[in-house]
């Protein structure tokens, strides 16, 4: 049985030609939203709001599902009672309706449009006559529909009403304007006041040789615009009127449209060849706002789909209220959307779970501890992207990256570096207003170093295609001095060129017209009433994609009214619909967002941030990254929201930014928290946050605002009577502090801390404190004593690393802790010991952190006894845990170990050496952390191995330097020893060898550190 269902006009459903009845009229309706929606998941609950606008029954959610089971059995006649059949799917809590293309007008329709649109001449005309022919009225045409349903079915007439402009164009460069004729006709009725159809429809009309009809549809249009708003018709339809016809096609500059970019626009087009034909792009475009940038790119991508490829845009939107990871969110998304649905739910169960959000909005809790997860999420998205890829190419575009967020960026150079075959990635930017910041710099240095990438700036249009570009906008030549003032006042810039000629009537003079875009938006904002102005600033302050519900919510309007204070701001070019989403609407330009925002007083922006705020807390704040959308509004409405709940939404959106791995975002929103809760003296919430916050802080190694966190969490958990928090809290300060070489303010931790676990009773807190102070010792270089701690602490409790079940320190703590007691034992010269704790933490787990933690230790022990083999084998497993080196700190120490173990076994030792001193000057000097002595001396050792005597004497010199400087003194055995090779390496007497030598063992044994006494016992022996 052959199944049709049409929407482009009254709702029609056929089996084998014969037409169906749809059943009762909201069974109807529901279809229709349903087969308007189609390919696209659409939740229950915006169905029920779609069906019921606000006066929802209790029983709402029954009626849908029966409607839902009727519709089904409408569609497939032979199912069975309860069966989902093939055509109206469940996908968590929303229904998608999905057909072949040629079983829905709509999907029929759309398919034309886009072949129509790769071709050119005669044979895209044809396609654009036949899709246009589909059409027989408004979509959802006498249905009862409320003001979200006529949004819903108005964006679809959009797309008509999109396609004829485009059609009309052809058709009259092609001098074939009848054949289009009916269609137009049809739009101009649907859309009595929309200006380009009924530019289009005079342009047919008259070169068809219809000059009286041509004359007569201007003149209807121009009398309802003066007497519905009081305007005169603007530039295009004005041009349409005058000039009767657009240029012939041959009279068209090349490049689809564009003009003076042709050069950008081939580099663009290789870049997509290369990704069609199986190879990778990799493109960055810049410019200052308004250049073009965007409508370059998807120039240059627009056509591909035709040719198989799947175009993926993510865009990322200005100010700190856009959710985390947001362009990254959208983008994967669609992308997975090409996978068939268990394939898709295999990913989602996995990394790439974190990042989109399921459609019953659950997330997973985010776990910082784990510092590989954000590594294995970048993964994911590569290698989602090469699975894709294997069936189709994707071109992926980023656009507007100068707004991203840090993690968004670190995505984006992810991806650059791993780029898999048949994907193009290409960003754009602004390069001023704002200038690139430091991240967005960082990013770019990277980009910069892959292989075959290209970076495109887009200059302003020269006099000449500002000329050309005017005439495209009002039809005519203004003449050689008109488009030179308009080149000098805009400098070049294409959108302020377009902004300038909305305003500018035939004939006017160019003096008249406001000389800055801001002033050419104001100018249009003025001529919008005090309703409809509201409006408007409401949808800049939420920025990006605005949704319709929201935006009624925060106008405390109806859906009928919202639409009609929308209709002056579409005609006036300031809004539009969002292309492919329902019920969203968007700024025809960023920049003429920032003009509104900006022109608001301080005051009307904190008031709308609250009335947004209240907005969306009436929406599930897990779905879609509410959470931070709402944390942002309710920060910056600052004295008029409650500090108590904003303090609380800003910990929800650091919570929910850390658990897509975009750690920057959640510590602004979690420091953000913790300064609003203190200044209300919400001690608990501020805790909270600071106890989110130093977990994401801590990622980062010490940093001395790290430390005054610490502490000042320490002191509220203490107030609140949080001992067992509060112990944390010092830990992590002591580690931290010994971490960033600050041994100072170590020693005064470890000896507080010993002396009130002293006299504790609880045998935990008592091992805590000797295995702090131990720690301490070693790091002076008091390994005896630091030895003798460590036997007096409870070893049981200190190698449990899952954790003592009275007592619950921070696992990453308990393993560190347990690494530095290996290393106390290695260093007193108990290596068995030492080995038994590393096999214990070895054991503790299978995760990234866990291996490369564990391998960090295990491989500088091995390098500190002079063991190559058993660094090596430890490195290498390290490193391959950690292959994008996400872990800097303990991930810097496996690469150092294994350039070591390399160069001593006679492998390229000047290659090792020279890496391993990058490696050092990258991710341990600045700032310098612990171990900075010891890995210098490692290096020493490997310029020795590469017989270069005089590089081993730098790297001393610069151990010393070190371990004077910051005091840790463990290694300085080690350093001796190595002098004493120097001076053999450089032909000293074997007495003055011998020396030195004993000078270190003699040290060495004194401070208890045998381990080196002894290799220093080995190489007095052999002088």
């Amino acid at each position: 049985m052959l199944l049709r269902v049409d929407i482009l006009g009254r709702l029609r459903l056929q089996h084998d030609g014969v037409v169906v009845d749809t059943g009762p009229r909201q069974q109807t309706f529901l279809l229709a939203v349903l087969v308007a929606r189609a390919g696209r998941p659409i939740s229950t609950d915006e169905l029920i709001d779609v069906l019921w606008e606000g006066d929802v029954p209790p029983s709402a959610l029954n009626i849908v599902q029966k409607y839902v089971g009727a519709v089904r059995r409408l569609l497939e006649p032979s199912l069975l009672a309860r069966e989902t059949g093939s055509y109206l799917q469940r996908r968590g809590n929303s229904y998608l309706f999905d057909a072949p293309v040629m079983t829905v007008d709509l999907t029929e329709f759309r398919d034309l449009v886009h072949r129509a649109r790769e071709l050119a001449g005669e044979p895209s005309l044809n396609l654009y006559a036949q899709a246009l022919g589909l059409w027989r009225g408004p979509v959802g045409q006498g249905l009862p529909a409320g003001p979200r349903a006529t949004f819903l079915f108005g964006a679809l007439d959009e797309e008509f009403f999109s396609a004829c402009t485009r059609a009309a164009d052809l058709a009259v460069a092609l001098g074939e304007p009848d054949r289009l004729l009916a269609p137009l006709r049809l739009a101009a009725a649907m859309k009595p006041l929309h200006e380009p159809i009924h530019a289009a429809l005079v342009s047919l009309l008259a070169a068809a040789g219809r000059g009286a009809e041509a004359d007569a549809a201007y003149d209807d249009i121009r009398a309802r615009l003066a007497d519905d708003f009081g305007l005169d018709p603007g530039p295009v339809l004005q041009a349409a009127h005058h000039v009767r016809a657009e240029p012939a096609a041959a009279d068209r500059p090349a490049g689809g449209g564009l003009i003076g970019r042709a050069g950008e626009l081939a580099v663009l087009r290789r870049a997509v060849q290369s990704a069609l034909a199986g190879g990778t792009g990799l493109v960055l475009v810049e410019g200052e706002p308004g250049v073009g940038k965007t409508r370059l790119v998807d120039e240059a991508v627009g056509n591909a789909g035709g040719e198989g490829a799947l175009v993926v845009w993510g865009h990322c939107l200005e100010g700190s209220g856009a959710p985390a990871m947001w362009p990254w969110i959208r983008a994967v998304d669609a992308v997975l959307g090409a996978l068939p649905p268990a394939v898709r739910r295999e990913w989602l169960d996995g990394e790439l779970g974190r990042l989109v959000v399921s459609a019953d909005g659950a997330q997973t809790t985010p776990s910082l501890s784990d510092f590989g997860r954000q590594f294995r999420l970048f993964e994911a998205a590569v290698n989602v992207l090469r699975e894709v890829a294997a069936k189709q190419p994707v071109l992926l575009v980023i656009d507007d990256l100068q707004w991203a967020d840090l993690a968004s960026l670190q995505l984006f150079g992810h991806l650059a570096a791993r780029l898999p075959d048949g994907v193009a990635l290409i960003g754009t930017l602004r390069d001023r207003a704002p200038v690139p910041d430091a991240q967005l710099l960082r990013m770019l240095a990277a980009v910069s170093r892959v292989p075959g990438h290209r970076r495109i700036r887009l200059g302003p249009l020269p006099a000449a295609d500002v000329a050309e570009l005017v005439r495209r906008e009002i039809g005519s030549d203004l003449g050689g001095d008109v488009t030179i003032g308009i080149h000098a006042r805009t400098a070049g810039n294409p959108f302020f060129v377009q902004e300038l000629v909305r305003l500018l009537a035939v004939g006017e003079a160019v003096t008249a017209v406001p000389s800055t875009v801001r002033d050419v938006v104001h100018d249009r904002v003025s001529r919008l009433d005090d309703d409809a102005r509201d409006l408007l600033q409401a949808a800049a302050v939420i920025g990006g994609d605005v949704d319709f519900n929201l935006l009624c919510r925060v106008t405390a309007t109806d859906g009928q009214t919202l639409l009609e204070r929308i209709e002056p701001a579409e005609q006036l070019g300031l809004l539009r619909p969002a292309q492919g989403h329902s019920l969203v609407v968007q700024f025809s330009h960023d920049l003429a967002r920032e003009s509104v925002v900006t022109a608001l007083s301080p005051h009307r922006k904190i008031q709308l941030h609250l009335r947004i705020a209240d907005a969306l807390a009436a929406t599930d704040t897990r779905v879609e990254s509410v959470a931070e959308r709402l944390a942002h509004h309710l920060w910056a409405a600052g004295p008029l929201a409650d500090p108590a709940r904003t303090a609380d939404a800003l910990i929800r959106a650091g919570w929910q930014a850390a658990s897509k791995s975009a750690f920057d975002a959640a510590a602004q929103h979690l420091h953000s928290a913790a300064q609003v809760a203190r200044t209300a003296g919400q001690a608990e919430l501020e805790l909270a946050a600071l106890s989110l916050l130093t977990a994401v802080v801590r990622r980062s190694g010490y940093a001395e605002s790290t430390n005054d966190l610490l502490e000042r969490a320490e002191h509220l958990a203490r107030e609140l009577g949080q001992a067992e928090v509060a112990v944390n809290f010092l830990i992590s300060r002591f580690a931290l502090s010994c971490q960033g070489l600050q041994l100072d303010r170590a020693g005064r931790l470890a000896r507080q801390f010993l002396a009130q676990t002293t006299v504790s009773a609880d045998p935990t807190m008592r091992a805590y404190g000797l295995h702090m102070w131990a720690i301490y010792q070693w790091s002076i270089g008091n390994l005896g004593e630091a030895y003798d701690y460590q036997r007096r602490s409870d070893r049981t409790l200190l190698e449990d690393i899952d954790g003592y079940t009275h007592y619950s320190l921070h696992r990453e703590l308990h393993l560190i802790m347990a690494g530095l007691r290996a290393k106390i034992f290695a260093l007193h010269g108990d290596l068995d010991a030492a080995r038994t704790v590393l096999d214990t933490m070895e054991a503790a787990g299978d995760d990234p952190y866990t291996i490369t933690l564990w391998a960090g230790f295990a491989s500088t022990l091995a390098a500190l006894a002079g063991d190559p083999d058993w660094a090596l084998r430890t490195a290498e497993r390290g490193i391959a845990e950690d292959a994008g080196f996400s872990f800097r700190f303990f991930g810097a120490f496996a690469r150092v170990n294994r350039c070591w173990a390399r160069a001593v076994t006679g492998h390229d030792a000047a290659a090792a050496a020279t890496e391993a001193e990058a490696v050092l000057t990258t991710h341990l000097l600045d700032p310098p952390v612990t171990g900075l002595a010891a890995w210098s001396g490692l290096i020493a050792e490997m310029w020795l191995a590469a017989g270069r005597p005089d590089l081993a004497a730098t790297a001393l010199d610069r151990a010393e330097h070190a371990l004077d400087t910051h005091g840790e003194r463990y290694a300085e055995g080690l350093l001796l020893l190595l002098r004493a090779r120097l001076l053999a390496a450089g032909g000293a007497p074997a007495d003055e060898v011998r020396a030195a030598a004993e000078r270190a063992r003699a040290l060495s044994d004194a401070r208890g550190a045998h381990l080196f006494a002894r290799r220093a016992e080995a190489l007095i022996s052999g002088a």
